[in-house]
C-alpha cells in the first residue's frame, strides 16, 4: 500500500510541467514565484489535515509547535524542498529544461540509495540494484532527446552543477522525511517542513507580478498547490512510512514517464524509438523495485 502512494504521488507531480507550460501560455511569470505559490496554497491542505489528525488522537500538545527533538530535522527539510525549487529553476537557464531534469532526476534515486545506506541502514539488495539500473536507464532514455537538449559548452557545468543540487536537496528531503517518520507523525512532518520552506522562499515575493497576471495564473496554481503539492506530498508522506527510502526513489522516477505520457497526448509532442524503450525499463524498473522490497 506504501509503494502505492507514493507512484499516486509521483503520477500527479508527472503532471505539474504541462501546468507550468499552461501558465507560460498564459502569462510570463517567475518560476520561482510559481514555486512559492505552490507551497503556499499546499499549506491549508497540509494544516487542516494535520489539526483533524491532532483531534482524532485526542493529543493535549499544541499543534502549533513540533517537538524539540524533530525541530532541526524539520528546518532541514524545509531548507531543502526550498533548495530544490531554487537549484532546479536556476539551472534550466543553463542546459535547459530536458538537461535539468535528466541530471536532477535520474540521480536522485543513486544519491537517495547512498544516503538511505549511510544514515538509515537500509541494505541494497540484489533486486533493488537491478531496479535501480533498469529505473535510470530507462529514465536517461526518455527524457535524453537530441533534439530536446540545449547544450552550451561555456555554462554547461554550472548548470549540471545546479542540477545536482536540486538532486541532493530533493534526496535529502526524502531521507529525512523517512528518519522521522517512526517517530513523527506523517502528515504533521509535511505541515511543519512546508511551512518552513514557504518561509525560506517568502523573499522572492519581491519579483511579484501584477494583479492581472496573478489572476491569470490563479487557476494553474491553485491545481499545483492543492492537488501537486497538498495532496500528493501528504500521500508521499503516509506512503513512505511502509517503504524504504531506496524504493521509494525509484518509484518517484513515475513523474518523467507521467510528464511524457502527458506531452504525447496532450501536445502531440512525437516519442522516438529510445524514449518508448526508455518508458518500458522505466515501468520494468519499478516493478522489480516492488519485488526487491523486502520489506512487503
Amino acid at each position: 500500500m506504501g509503494l502505492l502512494l507514493i507512484c499516486l504521488a509521483a503520477i500527479t507531480w508527472g503532471t505539474t510541467g504541462t501546468i507550468s507550460v499552461l501558465i507560460s501560455q498564459q502569462v510570463t511569470v517567475s518560476p520561482l514565484i510559481v514555486s512559492l505559490w505552490r507551497i503556499v496554497f499546499g499549506l491549508p491542505i497540509f494544516w487542516l489535515w494535520h489539526r483533524q489528525n491532532t483531534r482524532r488522537q485526542l493529543q493535549r500538545t499544541s499543534i502549533y509547535w513540533p517537538p524539540k527533538v524533530c525541530r532541526l530535522p524539520l528546518i532541514a527539510m524545509g531548507l531543502c524542498m526550498a533548495g530544490y525549487q531554487v537549484f532546479y529553476f536556476a539551472a534550466v537557464p543553463y542546459v535547459g529544461v530536458a538537461m535539468t531534469a535528466m541530471v536532477s532526476v535520474c540521480s536522485s534515486p543513486l544519491i537517495i540509495a547512498l544516503l538511505a545506506i549511510a544514515f538509515l541502514g537500509e541494505k541494497l539488495t540484489r533486486g533493488l540494484c537491478i531496479a535501480l539500473t533498469l529505473g535510470v536507464t530507462g529514465t536517461v532514455l526518455l527524457i535524453a532527446q537530441p533534439e530536446a537538449l540545449q547544450i552550451d559548452g561555456s555554462q554547461f557545468l554550472l548548470g549540471v552543477a545546479l542540477a545536482f543540487g536540486a538532486a541532493f536537496s530533493y534526496s535529502g528531503y526524502a531521507v529525512l522525511a523517512k528518519s522521522l517518520v517512526v517517530r513523527m507523525d506523517a502528515i504533521a512532518i509535511a505541515t511543519y517542513s512546508f511551512t518552513a520552506a514557504a518561509l525560506v522562499l517568502t523573499p522572492t515575493l519581491v519579483i511579484h507580478p501584477t494583479l492581472d497576471i496573478w489572476l491569470k495564473a490563479l487557476p494553474f496554481s491553485l491545481y499545483l498547490g492543492l492537488i501537486t503539492c497538498g495532496i500528493a506530498y501528504s500521500i508521499y508522506m503516509l506512503g513512505i512510512r511502509h517503504t524504504p527510502a531506496t524504493v521509494a526513489g525509484i518509484a518517484v522516477l513515475l513523474e518523467p514517464l507521467t510528464a511524457a505520457l502527458l506531452g504525447i497526448f496532450a501536445f502531440k509532442e512525437p516519442i522516438s524509438w529510445s524514449g518508448a524503450l526508455g518508458a518500458l525499463l522505466l515501468i520494468v524498473g519499478i516493478l522489480y523495485a516492488r519485488k526487491g522490497d523486502t520489506t512487503n
